[in-house]
């Protein structure tokens, strides 16, 4: 039970027994004071308490009272109480709360008990969810702009993992169509040394995929367009040994941490007959009618989108909307309560149409979600990088990694910068990515600042142990009594909400919020850190000099304070590996103003 629910049985208990001893008036109907559906929230104000409630606000209307004459019983019936502490009326009839340190405690050893799987809800509780995302062109690297949907997608889905739902990670290959053919006739040109097509692509890629084609299987450049596409995208998604500019779409992406457990082929869709398929089915429905030489998806009466759009063009080739309705009917069709899809904002006009062939299939429009994402400005050297696949003048997220991985001499940080510097922006709002903020090993870089703040805690713990102090012991009750300092009571509070902000990111789709979460948690333990200087955690050296400094040590202090410090890095661990964002034990902390080079994380003196 979280601090909160602990707090809202209490407060629902005291209204209770206010309506028993008749502190609410005569007549008060004790089931609806029961029933009652009041918020205990932390206030905006720090200093007006640890939580506040609005039950007296609620209960007004329902039995007829002022709400300050309830919040007024409301504390009164608190008092004494081993959850709430102090209760105070406030404004029209808030009450702020105080908590007991024993009601932290409590959360703080149940952190301890859960480990990893605190703030987890139990695996296959909830929904069957289908999360399709990235489904770039397979014409292309994995530029940076394709990386916040893969990386907005990924969060998306661990979230949804962590409260319960049954989650398939999808990729969508469009390996058919105009784009592919004029994928396939650009290699073509650039292995004859020509100007690829109007429509081609161009860049170095390219012309290294002609040149792989020609080594390995000449015979595709000289032959029909559609098998040379199809190898094509083959080695798009599965990349060219050794190269770096075409280390492959599969490659890449698992380097930023994604991974999908399905990679369904359009191109399939056709060649099982699918589309003629769910054709069949939209016409028998009468969703479908022949006019102007084609064959459209009508939008009927009360339909979201109101335009007909064509399914099949005049020469008798599928539209991409075909295609899109199989699809779905194919995802259906495997059984998912929900299919969620994750689309940039230029495809907002699309999200309409499938609900509409949602709805002639004959499901539920809830069953169908669209997030979109806004665009990605990309900024190196002070000055702003404009993107074109086409042109072949285009940011990789491997350039960026390699890029933010040679600066910093570790392996993972690319991918750890990109991720938390687009998760920490709302899908709703445009990022600007600046590359060379991403670089840098100080405390100017948000993501560098938030693992710091790991590796300080499981360092204390390490150095802990090399003094032969015991850590995360077994503490319950009494034992946890020594940690009383107002910091740490309200770190512990802090830890306490992580279950209920893992549940609102995963039900809002804002995985953002966990950001927010954890750059709160490591500005509070650094703030405490940094003002604990006669009363350190661990005994420093000056201390461990003096003759017989274990007898005069509180040992029980430094226990409960150490168990304190384990539950903060298994929060602070669970809500990065929810960010999918590495947790280091080991960084150097880096030079500050009248620093030397000496000055590492692992020196807690």
């Amino acid at each position: 039970m979280s601090l909160a629910d602990q707090v809202r049985v209490a407060v629902r208990s005291a209204l209770v027994q206010a309506v028993r001893s008749g502190a609410l008036g005569a007549g008060v109907d004790e089931a609806v004071v029961a029933e009652a559906a009041f918020s205990v929230e932390r206030p905006k104000q720090p200093q007006h308490g640890d939580l506040a409630t609005n039950a007296a606000m609620v209960l007004a209307k329902k039995i007829g009272r002022p709400p300050r004459d309830i919040a007024a019983a409301l504390v009164a019936a608190l008092a004494g109480g081993s959850v709430v502490r102090t209760a105070e009326l406030a404004g029209p009839g808030f009450v702020n709360l105080r908590v007991h340190p024993g009601a932290l405690h409590v959360e703080l050893d149940a952190i301890l008990r859960a480990g990893r799987a605190f703030g987890r809800a139990a695996a296959a509780t909830g929904e069957r969810i289908d999360v399709e995302y990235v489904s770039a062109n397979p014409t292309g690297p994995v530029t940076v702009a394709s990386g916040r949907n893969a990386i907005y997608g990924d969060a998306v889905a661990r979230l949804l993992e962590a409260t319960g739902h049954r989650v398939t990670r999808e990729f969508y290959v469009n390996d058919r169509g105009n784009l592919v053919r004029a994928f396939a006739e650009s290699v073509r040109a650039a292995a004859e040394g020509k100007s690829p097509p109007e429509d081609g692509y161009k860049g170095a890629y390219v012309t290294e995929l002609a040149s792989w084609l020609k080594t390995t299987d000449p015979a595709l450049l000289t032959g029909e367009t559609e098998p040379l596409g199809r190898a094509c995208v083959t080695w798009m998604l599965r990349g060219i040994p050794g190269s770096r500019t075409l280390p492959g779409i599969r490659p890449s992406l698992a380097d930023l941490g994604v991974v999908f457990d399905v990679w369904f082929s359009e191109e399939s869709l056709h060649r099982w007959g699918a589309v003629g398929a769910v054709m069949r089915q939209l016409d028998q429905g009468g969703f479908l009618e022949h006019k102007e030489g084609a064959l459209f998806f009508l939008a009927k009466e009360g339909s979201i989108e109101d335009k007909d759009r064509v399914v099949q063009k005049s020469d008798g080739t599928w539209a991409y909307f075909a295609s899109d309705i199989a699809y779905l009917a194919d995802k259906f069709g495997r059984g998912y309560d929900r299919l969620i899809y994750v689309l940039g904002a230029d495809h907002h006009g699309t999200v309409p149409r499938l609900k509409n062939a949602v709805t002639a299939l004959g499901f539920a429009t809830s069953r169908f979600e669209a997030l979109l994402y806004q665009l990605v400005f990309i900024t190196k050297g002070g000055e702003a990088f404009k993107s074109s696949k086409r042109d072949g003048k285009f940011v990789t997220i491997d350039e960026v990694m390699d890029e933010i991985d040679a600066a910093t001499g570790r392996k993972g940080s690319g991918a750890d910068a990109l991720r938390f510097f687009f998760l920490s922006r709302s899908a709703n709002t445009n990022v600007d990515f600046d590359i060379d903020l991403a670089k840098k090993t100080s405390l100017d870089n948000p993501v560098f600042y938030v693992q710091y703040g790991h590796a300080r805690l499981a360092s204390i713990l390490r150095k802990a142990t090399e003094l032969g102090i015991a850590h995360a012991p077994d503490l319950s009750g009494k034992a946890w009594d020594p940690l009383t300092h107002p910091d740490e009571l309200a770190i512990a509070a802090h830890l306490s909400e992580f279950p209920t902000m893992v549940a609102l990111a995963a039900e809002l789709r804002e995985p953002h919020r966990i950001v927010f979460y954890v750059q709160e948690l490591a500005q509070k333990f650094q703030s405490y850190f940094t003002r604990l200087k006669d009363d350190p955690i661990l005994p420093q050296a000056s201390e461990r000099a003096k003759p017989g400094w274990e007898a005069s040590w509180d040992h029980a202090k430094t226990a409960a304070r150490l168990a304190w410090i384990e539950a903060i890095r298994i929060v602070y661990a669970a809500a990065l590996g929810l960010l999918g964002v590495s947790a280091p034990d080991r960084m150097e902390r880096p030079k500050e103003s009248g620093e030397d080079d000496t000055t590492v994380l692992a020196a807690e003196e």
